[in-house]
């Protein structure tokens, strides 16, 4: 999948990646997608509520070992 922005959240427990992913929401514009791989175990669930709460889009994820990568079109 395509993507505007790159985000490295690895190795950072919750709620750092929320975190970065927020800053890195703030760098792109509208209707762009970040993508932010984490090592997180709840990061799943977390990015879900995340964007449910700011009305962002949680497009897909894609797990490749250990790291899973989360593609979330801004709103």
């Amino acid at each position: 999948m395509n993507y505007d922005l790159d985000v490295d959240a690895i190795g950072l427990k919750c709620p750092m990646p929320i975190l970065k992913c927020k800053k890195g929401l703030n760098e792109i514009s509208s209707n762009q997608i970040l993508r932010i791989s984490t090592t997180d175990k709840n990061a799943q669930k977390d990015f879900e509520v995340f964007c449910r709460q700011t009305g962002h889009q949680l497009l897909s994820s894609k797990i490749n070992g250990n790291v899973t990568s989360f593609y979330i079109k801004k709103n």
